[in-house]
Formats: structure tokens, sequence, C-alpha cells
């Protein structure tokens, strides 16, 4: 039984598409395409403060000059932020998981 090829280009929005970016999400690209699979585009849009829609709008500008396309509508992590909570949580409640108390600072 063979599993379908899924790869993912996960950029993070909070500056400009640069070559090693442009790099990664080529060899995902050759891989997933040599093998009829997908690519997904994932934006990591979790850094609220320094994520901007400019950086978003240049990351598919510049995949689109690169000639790399992309499966389905982009993803957008920070949507997902409620079901990553009730991972966590139930991550907690089960004993699996254990509450960070580091402060800020400490991080």
């Amino acid at each position: 039984m063979t599993k379908d090829v899924v790869t993912r280009f996960a950029p993070s929005p909070t500056g400009f598409l640069h070559i090693g970016g442009g790099r990664t999400a080529l060899f995902n690209w050759l891989y997933a395409r040599g093998r009829n699979g997908r690519m997904l585009l994932r934006i990591e849009d979790t850094d609220r403060e320094r994520s901007t829609d400019a950086a978003i709008d240049a990351i598919f500008d510049g995949l689109r000059w690169l000639g790399l396309d992309w499966d389905g509508p982009a993803i957008y992590q920070f949507s997902r932020a409620a079901r990553h909570r009730e991972v966590a949580q139930m991550l907690l409640a089960t004993g699996r998981a254990y509450q960070c108390y580091a402060t800020q600072k400490e991080l």
C-alpha cells in the first residue's frame, strides 16, 4: 500500500519571501509534482504583531513569479488556533502534556 505524497511550504509572513524560502518551496514542489502528490501552502501567521498582509501578498507573488503553484487554498495557521487550544487542553487533562510556568522573561 502506498501513501499519497503531500508536502507543504509554511512561510512566516513577518518579512518577504527570500531565496532560502524560494528554494524550500521549489524542493517541496518538485518532490510533490514528481510523485503525483500535492503541495500545500500554509501561512504561519501566528505572530500576530509582525505578520502583515503585504508580506502574505509578497509570498504569493514570489511563488507565482517562480512558477510554483500549490494545491487548494492557502491555509492560515492562526485560523486553527481554537483547535490547537482544544488539543492542548485535552493533552493537559489526560496527563500527556504539562503546563509551562516560565515567565516571558525566562523564555
